[in-house]
């Protein structure tokens, strides 16, 4: 799978997928389920690089002491809202507002689709930003607005 970053804005972003042929219905809703499962992390404040003490302790966990005021100690890390999946043809889109949660939520997601591709569904490119000249984001019905309420 082909990654790339175009232009991006952190409160109003397109996601792009490209695959190898016209996906299923099932294979749509494999995609769908990754990106629902990963906004819906992300609306809860899970990508907060500010806490990541599990992380940062190393390879032995045995008897770590985790502060469970981390997360209060931390600034918010919230996505705010999420468009509506919309496919032509091989392509696949969704407009995102990542809020503030931090950069570590985009490497979650590329881990989550590279293993999706390799198993499910063949994903060939993952655009993060920009914009198709075939496809301009003025044509869509969910874009700047949510599916989603605050």
């Amino acid at each position: 799978m082909h990654i790339q970053f175009r232009e991006f804005d952190q409160f109003s972003v397109w996601m792009w997928l490209k695959f190898s042929t016209v996906p299923s219905q099932r294979e749509k809703q494999y995609i769908e389920e990754v990106f629902n499962s990963w906004f819906y992390l992300g609306k809860l404040g899970a990508f907060n690089a500010e806490n990541l003490q599990v992380q940062e302790t190393g390879v032995d966990l045995s008897y770590m002491t985790y502060d469970s005021q981390g997360y209060d100690k931390s600034l918010l890390a919230l996505m705010h809202n999420m468009g509506e999946f919309e496919y032509q043809g091989q392509w696949a889109r969704c407009w995102f507002d990542l809020g503030t949660s931090d950069a570590i939520a985009i490497d979650i997601l590329i881990n989550a689709l590279t293993q999706l591709s390799q198993e499910y569904v063949t994903i060939e490119e993952f655009y993060i930003g920009g914009e198709n000249e075939d496809w301009p984001v003025e044509d869509s019905e969910t874009s700047p607005y949510s599916i989603y309420d605050n």
